[in-house]
């Protein structure tokens, strides 16, 4: 394992999240060890975003319980938001700042040197375009910068929401690559994704998900043991034949 990796472990359990009387997400459960990946898989609507929310703290769950590292959401919130580098489905950058002073702001916020920021920017092929103003970034690229400033503080937890959203053929690649590098390193990752093929080929463990439902569970390979790929065993879960 990577010495810069910090091992860990993460359990989300029996967490749910009502608001206004209608219930976005029950009883979601899993679990996640250092070198291991989660897919949360799941059409638009079925409650991927608002678990992501609830484990890096931005929405607080109505029951359940979230833990990393031993350390809980809300019990211990400055060093639980240590242990997390979250990357959001979406984002609006300041948009009159380059790349490198955009990541320079989120580094003085994470407290890192400003040698991490040329780190994740070579990371995410933008070194290149370190000087350019985010306003003329691409969604491809945008999404590449907010990996980017999720990386920069080495996190115990990498959660990413959609992240090859935007991407081209050549850049959902190289994710799908460096997420493989960072497991090997020992890294954790959760990501939610409605590409089954890109979960397939990354992830340990997959949650299928419909609305806010765990509709199945359980380790990549046995899914695609018993039913040949993800996307027959997600349809199967759903019910379709």
């Amino acid at each position: 394992m990577d010495e810069n990796c910090r091992a860990g472990f993460a359990l989300v359990t029996d967490v749910s999240k009502t608001i206004k009387g209608k219930q976005l997400v029950k009883d979601i459960s899993f679990q996640i060890h250092s070198g291991q990946t989660v897919a949360l898989c799941g059409g638009n609507g079925a409650g991927k975003s608002t678990v992501l929310r609830m484990i890096v703290g931005i929405m607080r769950p109505t029951s359940g319980d979230i833990v990393v590292n031993d350390l809980r959401t809300w019990t211990h919130r400055r060093t639980f938001a240590e242990q997390i580098g979250y990357m959001p489905d979406d984002f609006q950058f300041n948009q009159g700042l380059s790349a490198q002073e955009t990541l320079q702001f989120w580094a003085d916020l994470k407290r890192v040197s400003s040698s991490r920021v040329d780190d994740v920017l070579a990371t995410v092929g933008l070194d290149t375009n370190r000087k350019q103003r985010v306003t003329t970034f691409s969604k491809g690229m945008r999404q590449r910068l907010l990996l980017a400033q999720s990386l920069l503080a080495k996190p115990a937890l990498l959660v990413l929401d959609e992240p090859t959203n935007g991407l081209d053929p050549f850049w959902m690649r190289e994710l799908v690559q460096l997420l493989k590098e960072f497991k090997r390193d020992g890294q954790m990752i959760i990501f939610s994704t409605h590409q089954l093929e890109i979960a397939e080929e990354i992830a340990d463990e997959v949650v299928f998900m419909n609305e806010g439902v765990n509709v199945g569970t359980g380790p990549t390979a046995k899914f695609r043991e018993q039913f040949g790929s993800l996307y027959h065993a997600f349809h199967y879960s759903l019910g379709i034949k």
